[in-house]
Order: structure tokens, then sequence, then C-alpha cells
């Protein structure tokens, strides 16, 4: 290797002095300083993300990834023109900081204190001017570009992932805002997958009340965004298929229906009805009310909905409620359960449940009929059963009260200190349970309802 040393080296002729040919890198030696050629305000990127804490090096830029916790990044000791920059490596600097603490008692700013920077996808450079400033930050960017994804991005409610997908749940009203449609596979991936249920049925209150009818369930399954439905999913129905548009949709979530209670004129112990839930063009109705106590009237029949509620066994028998009103393809529920009476006692009818109606109440010993079974779904990557009837209340005997399934409520028994029917669940759309033969007993309140959406975001 040939060796040169000199103290200066000129051109010949002109101003422009070459080193190397097209190709060669040129290299300073290990320790070995420059100067001369200054700095133009940049840094060479150190492209291994940093992980934990650390001391900066000047001239060095460094990509800060704080997805699982707070960073803190020291500044090197300040001389003039010394130059660091950092950028959000994640886009979780919002959700975990990076902290920046100059050496010593040196200061950011003209201040003697650590900065911070809490944006997603913020970038800064720092170069130290002099012991009055200090580090000055000469470039701050706080919402860098990334490239777009071809698919939906959208906001509203609260928001899970689920592999590829993204789920919007509605627990109360809101609204659904898609802000960029996709544009890969486009007539799959705009065609989102839903899940609209209505507010359930209040439980009819004494006795031997009806219980109340899950509110509409009504579900597709889009392909784009698969998982595993209920049997009740109307993706082959297109009257059902939703696909969205860049623009915002207003979200109604139902609620329960007011249990029945105790003892007063014909129709005060009847259950209320749940409330509409609305996706778009998709409605679905609230559940069937149970009902209660005659007062001596006409027997009343289960209120009819989503899936009708129950009858009761007060007065006589009397029938349920009529499910999948107003009728959907495929249908949005079932039929409330009939309540039975005899001389021996009464029960009420179970409500009506997304996939099978309520039971008919026994009326010897008097218990409850079973409120109609509800769907299951994993729309937000959970198997979850939603949708059940309320169960119908016991008669006068210490008998059961008719069981609750997806979230419907428990029918009331005749038993101290508390005969009550238990309320369906909130945000399953379950229908309350109905009210017992003890006089102080009231049938339960319908459970919300809920609506999730789902869709491919990656």
């Amino acid at each position: 290797m040939s060796k040169i040393e000199v103290n200066q080296i000129s051109s010949q002729c002109g101003s422009t002095l070459t080193i190397g040919q097209s190709g060669d890198t040129i290299q300073l030696a290990c320790g070995a300083t420059q100067t001369g050629f200054g700095r133009t305000g940049t840094v060479d990127w150190d492209t291994t993300a940093k992980t934990a804490s650390f001391t900066a090096v000047s001239g060095t830029g460094y990509f800060v990834n704080t997805t699982s916790g707070a960073i803190t990044m020291t500044l090197p000791a300040g001389s003039a023109g010394a130059i660091v920059s950092v950028a959000d490596y994640a886009r979780t600097f919002e959700t975990n900081k990076l902290t920046i603490s100059p050496d010593g008692s040196e200061k950011i700013g003209g201040i003697a204190q650590d900065a911070e920077l809490n944006i997603n996808g913020q970038a800064a450079t720092f170069v130290y001017v002099d012991s009055t400033k200090g580090w000055v930050n000469v470039q701050n960017a706080e919402d860098t570009e990334t490239g777009v994804p071809p698919f939906i991005c959208a906001t509203g409610g609260t928001i899970t992932q689920c592999g590829n997908d993204r789920i919007h749940t509605f627990t109360g009203p809101g609204t659904f805002t898609v802000n960029r449609i996709a544009t890969c596979c486009a007539a799959v991936n705009n065609l989102v997958s839903y899940m609209v249920i209505a507010g359930g049925g209040g439980g009819g209150g004494y006795y031997a009340g009806g219980g109340g009818g899950a509110g509409g369930y009504r579900e597709v399954v889009s392909p784009g965004s698969p998982y595993t439905g209920s049997p009740t999913q109307g993706y082959p129905t297109p009257g059902n298929r939703i696909t969205v548009t860049a623009t915002s949709y207003p979200i109604t979530v139902g609620a329960g229906g007011s249990g029945g209670g105790g003892p007063g004129p014909g129709g005060a112990n009847n259950g209320c009805n749940g409330s509409n839930s609305i996706f778009s063009t998709i409605t679905s109705a609230g559940g069937g009310a149970g009902v209660g106590y005659c007062g001596g009237g006409t027997q009343p029949t289960g209120g009819s909905g989503g899936s009708g509620g129950g009858g009761t066994g007060n007065c006589g028998p009397s029938n349920g409620g009529t499910g999948n009103t107003p009728p959907t393809t495929p249908a949005q529920g079932t039929n409330g359960g009939n309540a039975q009476s005899s001389p021996g006692d009464r029960g009420g009818g179970g409500g009506g449940g997304a996939t099978a109606a309520g039971s008919n109440g026994v009326p010897s010993p008097g218990t409850g009929g079973d409120g109609g079974t509800g769907a299951t779904s994993s729309i937000n990557g959970t198997p979850t059963a939603r949708a059940g009837g309320g169960g119908g209340g016991s008669g006068q005997n210490p008998s059961a009260g008719g069981a609750g399934t997806g979230g419907g409520g428990t029918g009331g028994k005749n038993t101290a200190p508390d005969p009550n029917a238990t309320a369906g669940t909130a945000n399953t759309g379950g229908g309350g349970g109905g009210a017992s033969g003890h006089p102080c007993s009231n049938g339960g309140a319908g459970g919300s309802g809920v609506v999730i959406i789902r869709y491919k975001y990656q």
C-alpha cells in the first residue's frame, strides 16, 4: 500500500480539486476528525431502531421505537454546530413519549430542562448553538407522510383489531365515518360486515309475567372480512349488504324496554318494547314486551317486535307475541312463548330469541318458560351469544322462573327475599325476565342493543 505524506494538496490549474475516481469511497481513518468541510444541517441516519434509552452522538439521526414503552435520549455534550435528529419509528410517541435530555446543566431552547416528543409520527432535528440557547430545534415535523393503504379507513365507536380486520363497536349513538374507501378489490373490501341488534323488550310484571323478546338481530359476514357468524347471517340476500362510500353514517343503538310493575290496573303491569337500532339501510326492531297482570281485563298477548314477548299466566292462558315484526329475510327474531294456566298454578311464557322461540310456561307447578336461544357470532373476534329471550316468571308456588339465554334475563321465582326477575344484559339485546307471582315482583328491563361494523384495513 502506497503512502503519501503532505501538508497541503493544491490544484495545478483552475479552482477544482478532484480526489478519487467515480465509484471510489473517500474515508477518514478511525479516530480522525475533519475541519473546514463543515456540515450542511444534515445527519447520517442509523437505521437500526432504538428500543431502549441511549446517548446520542453528534452527526447521527435515530429512529426511535417506543412500542414497548417510553424512551429517553440523552444529548451529547454541546459544541457549536453539533447536530442530532430523531424520528418516530412506529408512530407511537403519543402512547409512549420520547424524552430528550440535555447533558448535565446544558439547555434545550434556552431552558435547562428535558424536552418531550409526544405526537405520533413526530420527527425533530436539534443543533447546538451556544451556552445561552443550547440545543435549538431547527426542524419539527408532526405529521410525516406514509404510504396510503388501499383499504377502508374509518372512525367512530370503540375500535379494535382482529388479524387484518378493524372492528368498530357502538354501545350508544354515534357516527361511523368512512374517510377513505378501498381501492384494492373494491367490490369486496368496501362491502362491510356488520351486526345490528336492537334493544330487548322488558319482562311482564306480577304475576307469571312473560319474558321480554330479544331485540331484532341482523348480521352480514362479508367475504372481504370473514369470521364465524350466526347461522342467520344474511349475506346471501343482496338487500342486506352494505357497500360503504366515503361519507358519515349515523348510528342508532336501541335502549332496552322497561319491565312491568306490581299489581295495578289492567295494562300497567306489562313491560315495554325495546327500541330500534339502525346502521345505514338496516333497521333492527326492538324486542316485544312481556305482559303481566291483566287486572281483570282482557287477557293480553305478548308484544310483537324483533322477537316476540312472552304471554302471562294471569287471568288464564295468553299467547306470546309475534317475532320478526316487521318481517325481514332472514328473520330477525322468533315468537314469544305462550303462558299456561291451570287450577294448580300458572307459568309465564319465555320471550323469543334470535334463533329459537320462547318456551311455553308450565301450569303445574307454575314454572316459567325459558327464553328463546340467541345467536352466537365472532364478529368481535370472540364467540359471543347475544339477542336471547328473557325467561318467563313463575306463578304463586315457589317454582323456578324460566332461564334466559344470550343475554336474556331470568324469570322471577315466588320466593323471598328477592322475587324479582333479572334484566337483560346491556348491549346484547337480551329480553328482560318476567315477574313471579309474588305481589312485589317486577319484570326485568330489556338489555340495550349494539351495532358492530367490521372491514379489512390492511
